[in-house]
């Protein structure tokens, strides 16, 4: 199930592939994927290594589970595919790039505009069942998308790693502060939200800062 993995991330992870953990874990989401409706297609599974090659990664962004509405997850954390609704925390995130760099609403949800810039979209657990928010949590996903945050935190310098709401604030103890540029708020979410915890983060105009000051391309988010 190493479908769409760019071989860079492959040479850096095939070690990984081969535990035991991640054999059990593909099994599983194997079976879950034969018995039930999951999300995202199969295909989709791997698409944040996909598009972000790991020499190419310069920003993370970390989300928890993929969207599990039909239609919605596209492999990438936060984003949809093309012709479906914005979810609310998605309208919030555009809303703040609108206020932090003036640029208006896009057409389109679907962020692999960003990943192909060298954005890393991934979510901590990378498959769900359909309208069962949590379900493929603690099956084997964390450890390894933890391993890839490690990864790029000891391999790479000046990454920025944004890290919205509690649960990926968590994350930053995988992250050498010391030589990359990690950037919390609150989540996204409405609920965080509209109590301040995300509206003026200034996360984007931020990003490009650092990526400039370190002689890196700006991302056109």
């Amino acid at each position: 199930m190493n479908v769409g993995i760019d071989q860079s991330w492959k040479k850096e992870l095939e070690t990984e592939f081969e535990k035991e953990y991640f054999k059990e874990l593909i099994s599983f989401v194997k079976e879950e994927y034969t018995e039930h409706k999951c999300f995202p297609p199969g295909s989709d599974i791997f698409a944040a290594f996909d598009h972000s090659k790991f020499e190419d990664t310069k920003v993370v962004i970390l989300g928890q589970d993929p969207y599990h509405g039909l239609g919605q997850a596209n492999g990438l954390c936060f984003s949809v595919k093309d012709g479906i609704a914005f979810p609310p925390s998605l309208i919030n995130i555009f809303k703040e790039i609108d206020s932090d760099l003036d640029k208006p609403l896009p057409n389109t949800g679907n962020l692999e505009r960003w990943a192909n810039q060298g954005v890393l979209l991934l979510n901590a657990t990378l498959t769900v069942r359909a309208h069962q928010a949590g379900s493929h949590q603690n099956k084997g996903w964390e450890k390894f998308t933890d391993k890839v945050i490690r990864l790029i935190s000891d391999r790479k310098e000046n990454v920025v790693f944004l890290l919205w709401g509690g649960y990926a604030k968590k994350k930053a103890k995988l992250i050498d502060a010391s030589k990359h540029l990690i950037l919390t708020s609150g989540h996204p979410s409405p609920l965080s939200a509209n109590r301040g915890y995300w509206f003026g983060n200034k996360h984007f105009s931020k990003t490009n800062e650092y990526l400039i000051k370190n002689g890196k391309e700006s991302i056109e988010w």
